[in-house]
C-alpha cells in the first residue's frame, strides 16, 4: 500500500499558527504573563507571513484540498496583517478586560488559521471546516469581556444567527454536490464549463449558489444578513472588533472570490443578485451610520456599506472587477483597523465604547492621534490620493465597464451620504471647541470640625462656622480668629483638569499599530504598482485553475 504524497509546505503559515495557538495555552498555563504571550503571538504571525510569502505559486496543491495561488498569498497576507495589528493593539489592553489573556491569544491565533485556510481552501469539505473553526473562535473572542454585559449578548446574537447561516452554507453545498457529483471547485469549474446550457445543473446548481450566497452575506455582513453586526462590534472587545471587522471579510470573500470563479456558466444569473446586494448593503449601512453617536457602531454600520462596495466589483463579473475587489480589501484592512485603533487609544480602562462628544476639540489636546484620526477617515471617505480613493475607483471603474452605471450612481450617492458622518468626525476633533464641563465640588473636612457646624446654613450664624469655597491648589481664606472653617470645598478649574474619560497615555504598542495602518493607507495609494502587480497577477492565475 502506497501512502498518498502530502506536500505540507502548502499549509506551513497555518500549522505555524495551530502550534504557537497550542503553545501560548501551554505557557499560559506554567504563569507565563499575558505581555509576553502577546509578544510571542505576534512573532507567531509574523512567522506565519514570511512563511505565506515565501510560498511560491509553482508548489504543488495540498491533495488538490488546498491551492498556494496569488489569491491566497495575497488576502492571506491581509489576514495575518490584520492578526499581527490586532495582536499588537492588544498586549498593553488585554487585561482592561480579562483575567485570562493566554486564552484570548490562543483564540485570536485559531480564528487566524481558520481564516487563512479559507483563503486557500478549493474544496467545499476544507472550506466549510475553515469557516466553522474561525466561527468558533469569534464566538468566544466577542462574549471574552464578561465586565460588560453588551459582550455576552453579543456573543449569543452572532453564535445563533452564525449557527443558521452554516445550515444554510452547509445546504447549499449539498445541493451543488447533487448537480455536479463533487465538492472540489475545480472539478466543478471543468465539468461545467463544456455545457452549452445557460443553466446548467438546473435547478441544483443555482438554488445551492443562491444558499451559498447566504451563508457567505452572513460572514460578510450583507443586508438582509447584517442584523448581528452592530451589536457584536459595539459589545466585543475593541481588538476583536477591529479585528474582525477587516480580517473575517477578507477570509470570506476569498472564498466567495473562489467558488464564483468555479461557478462559471454562461450567462452567471447570481451577478444581477450580487448586484442588488450591493446596492441594498450599502445604501442602509450609509444610512443606519448617519444616526449613530457611538463611535464602534457607526464604523459598524460603515463596515456593512462598504462590504457593498467591494461587492460592486464581484458583481460585474470582470476579471477587473475582481482586481479591484482584491485591492479593496487591502486597503480596508489598514485604514479600519487604524479607526478602531484610535478608539482604543480614546477608551478609558474601564469602557468598551466611545461616544462621539469625546472626539470635541481632540485635535487641541492630541493633535497627533487627530491627525492620524483624520487620515483614516477621509481615506474611507475616499478623498485622494489615499487608498481608499483608488479602492472605489477600481470597482466603479469594473462596474461601468461591466454595463453597471445604475450601480455605480448608487454607489456614489452612497459615498456622498458617508462622507457626511465621516467628515463630522474631523468637524468635530478640529473644528468645536470642547464643552466647558462644571467642576467638580469636594468637600474636605477639617479636624476639629463639628456635625452641627456642617449642616447646611441659611446663613452666618452667630458661632457658626461655615463651609469655606476654594479653588484647587489654594488654602482657604479665614476672616479673623474666630472663624475657623470646619470643611473645604475644593473645585478644581476646567483648565486645570484632563478631559472626561480620555486617558492621559497612550500605550507606545498602539502608536506603532497607528503609524503602520497609516502608513499601509497613504502607501497603498501613492505607490500602487507593485500592489496592482501582484493583484493581476493572483486573479489571471485564478481564471487559469
Amino acid at each position: 500500500m502506497t501512502l498518498p504524497t502530502v506536500n505540507l509546505i502548502v499549509i506551513l503559515p497555518e500549522l505555524i499558527l495551530v502550534a504557537a495557538a497550542l503553545l501560548v495555552l501551554v505557557l499560559d498555563l506554567l504563569g507565563v504573563n499575558e505581555r509576553a504571550l502577546g509578544w510571542f503571538s505576534l512573532a507567531a504571525v509574523l512567522t506565519a507571513l514570511a512563511a505565506g510569502l515565501a510560498l511560491t505559486p509553482a508548489d504543488p496543491a495540498l491533495q488538490t484540498m488546498a491551492l498556494a495561488d496569488g489569491l491566497g498569498r495575497i488576502l492571506g497576507a491581509a489576514v495575518l496583517i490584520a492578526a499581527g495589528l490586532a495582536c499588537l493593539i492588544s498586549i498593553e489592553r488585554v487585561g482592561d478586560f480579562t483575567g485570562r489573556g493566554g486564552a484570548f491569544f490562543a483564540m485570536l491565533l485559531l480564528a487566524t488559521t481558520g481564516m487563512r485556510v479559507m483563503t486557500i481552501a478549493n474544496d467545499f469539505m476544507t472550506l466549510f471546516i475553515s469557516l466553522e473553526i474561525l466561527s468558533l473562535a469569534l464566538y468566544i473572542l466577542v462574549g471574552f469581556n464578561r465586565k460588560d454585559p453588551r459582550s455576552a449578548e453579543a456573543a449569543l446574537k452572532y453564535f445563533l444567527l452564525g449557527a443558521f447561516a452554516s445550515a444554510f452554507f452547509l445546504y447549499g453545498v449539498a445541493l451543488i454536490y447533487a448537480a455536479t457529483g463533487t465538492t472540489n471547485l475545480t472539478e466543478i469549474a471543468q465539468g461545467i464549463l463544456p455545457l452549452s446550457a445557460p443553466l446548467p445543473g438546473a435547478p441544483l446548481l443555482p438554488i445551492g449558489a443562491g444558499l451559498l450566497v447566504v451563508g457567505f452575506g452572513f460572514k460578510l455582513a450583507l443586508v438582509p444578513f447584517h442584523m448581528w453586526t452592530p451589536d457584536a462590534y459595539q459589545g466585543a472587545p475593541t481588538p476583536v472588533t477591529a479585528f474582525m471587522s477587516v480580517a473575517t471579510k477578507t477570509a470570506a470573500f476569498a472564498a466567495l472570490i473562489r467558488v464564483l470563479s468555479a461557478l462559471t456558466t454562461h450567462d452567471k444569473p447570481w451577478l444581477l443578485a450580487l448586484a442588488v446586494l450591493a446596492a441594498l448593503t450599502m445604501t442602509l449601512g450609509n444610512l443606519a451610520a448617519l444616526r449613530q453617536n457611538s463611535l464602534k457602531r457607526m464604523l459598524a454600520y460603515s463596515s456593512i456599506a462598504h462590504a457593498g462596495y467591494v461587492l460592486i466589483g464581484l458583481a460585474s463579473g470582470t476579471a477587473q472587477g475582481t482586481q479591484g475587489a482584491l485591492y479593496y480589501l487591502l486597503a480596508y484592512t489598514f485604514m479600519n483597523i487604524g479607526a478602531f485603533s484610535v478608539v482604543l487609544a480614546l477608551q478609558r480602562r474601564d469602557e468598551n465604547d466611545v461616544q462621539m462628544e469625546r472626539l470635541t476639540g481632540l485635535a487641541a489636546r492630541r493633535p497627533g492621534l487627530a491627525l492620524l484620526m483624520a487620515i483614516f477617515m477621509f481615506s474611507l471617505t475616499g478623498v485622494p490620493p489615499l487608498a481608499g480613493f483608488f479602492a472605489k475607483l477600481y470597482v466603479f471603474g469594473a462596474a461601468v465597464n461591466g454595463g453597471l452605471i445604475w450601480l455605480v450612481i448608487t454607489g456614489g450617492l452612497n459615498s456622498a451620504v458617508s462622507a457626511y458622518y465621516y467628515l463630522r468626525v474631523i468637524v468635530s476633533m478640529y473644528m468645536t471647541e470642547p464643552a466647558v464641563e462644571p467642576a467638580p465640588i469636594k468637600v474636605i473636612p477639617i479636624k476639629g470640625a463639628t456635625a452641627r457646624a456642617a449642616a447646611p446654613l441659611t446663613g452666618p450664624a452667630r458661632g457658626a462656622r461655615a463651609p469655606v469655597m476654594v479653588a484647587a491648589g489654594q488654602a482657604p481664606a479665614v476672616a479673623g480668629p474666630s472663624v475657623a472653617a470646619p470643611s473645604v470645598a475644593v473645585s478644581t478649574p476646567v483648565a486645570a483638569r484632563a478631559p472626561s474619560g480620555v486617558s492621559a497615555a497612550t500605550p507606545w504598542p498602539i502608536w506603532v499599530a497607528l503609524t503602520v495602518t497609516a502608513i499601509g493607507t497613504v502607501g497603498l495609494g501613492i505607490w500602487q504598482f507593485p500592489w496592482m502587480q501582484g493583484i493581476t497577477q493572483a486573479v489571471t492565475m485564478l481564471a487559469a485553475h
